[in-house]
């Protein structure tokens, strides 16, 4: 690191502390030549895939855009905004650990979707009828129907089926 006084090439560390919640370390040094203190701040660069859109064009990722589209589907639903940031991070996450430099958008959709699957499934299918452009009743039956198929019941679903059960089977007395 290049002293920002004198230019000099050599640097100490002095001092070294975690900083903005550990995503970056705060370090003090001090030039070996003239003696002057400054702070530097290092941050891991991570570096996300450009998406491939269907069209064949590239485009920076856009964290923000990710998040928009999922706050769209996820209007006026039970969702916290801290389950919100976790699914973001979640694709962010899983699109970094691909490795790849560039990603076809259609799987930054299976991304989502797969997130809105877990968080709600309304906004899963919001999101699906715009991202798979739905035209009629029939495929927002049939993407209902793969949804049903494809969630496993929950003991609340199964015991709240028994309660609603009349317990003589439903004969009257």
């Amino acid at each position: 690191m290049h002293c920002p006084f004198c230019a000099h090439e050599e640097t100490k560390v002095i001092d070294s502390r975690l900083s903005a919640e550990g995503q970056q370390v705060r370090r003090r040094r001090e030039c070996l030549q003239c003696g002057e203190r400054f702070t530097t701040f290092e941050s891991a660069e991570l570096v996300m895939p450009r998406i491939v859109k269907s069209d064949a064009t590239r485009e920076p990722f856009d964290e923000a855009k990710l998040r928009a589209g999922m706050l769209k589907a996820l209007e006026k639903r039970p969702v916290s905004s801290e389950a919100v940031d976790a699914a973001v991070n979640h694709v962010c996450h899983r699109l970094r650990t691909l490795g790849e430099r560039e990603v076809p958008a259609r799987l930054v959709g299976e991304l989502v979707m797969d997130e809105l699957h877990k968080l709600d499934e309304v906004a899963y299918v919001r999101f699906a009828s715009v991202y798979r452009s739905f035209q009629d009743v029939d495929a927002f039956r049939e993407e209902i129907d793969r949804l049903r198929h494809r969630r496993p019941r929950s003991l609340e679903d199964v015991q709240l089926g028994l309660w609603s059960q009349p317990e003589d089977g439903g004969r009257k007395k």
